[in-house]
């Protein structure tokens, strides 16, 4: 038996609901990263962004393979990177509309 889209949209969502696991896939979004360049740009423990890293593997939302003895990770679907556009765009979109509801709720509007 099958799970409903609606349930299957929402494990997604999950697995995108920590701050390490969306900085890993903006990071490559950008490039294949190898697991000490990650460590450089991300300031988490070796042992959590292995995790994180993980659960990106096991929802298949990332790839590693072996290159020249190190563990490289990469994006392994490229819509990934959309979707973190379209987040980035959608978070500047509420944080205008909150801009313009705080202009209408300030002290010097009411005067007017």
């Amino acid at each position: 038996m099958s799970i409903p889209l609606y349930q299957a949209k929402a494990e997604f969502f999950k697995t995108l609901g920590h701050p390490a696991r969306i900085r890993i896939l903006e990071l490559l979004s950008e490039r294949d990263h190898a697991v000490h360049e990650l460590l450089a740009e991300i300031a988490i423990e070796p042992s959590s962004l292995s995790q994180q890293l993980a659960v990106l593997r096991r929802t298949s939302m990332v790839v590693s393979r072996r290159d020249s003895g190190q563990v490289v990770y990469s994006v392994s679907v490229p819509e990934v990177r959309d979707l973190l556009a379209a987040a980035r765009l959608i978070l500047s979109g509420i944080v205008a509309a909150q801009g313009d509801l705080e202009d209408e709720l300030s002290p010097m509007s009411a005067v007017h």
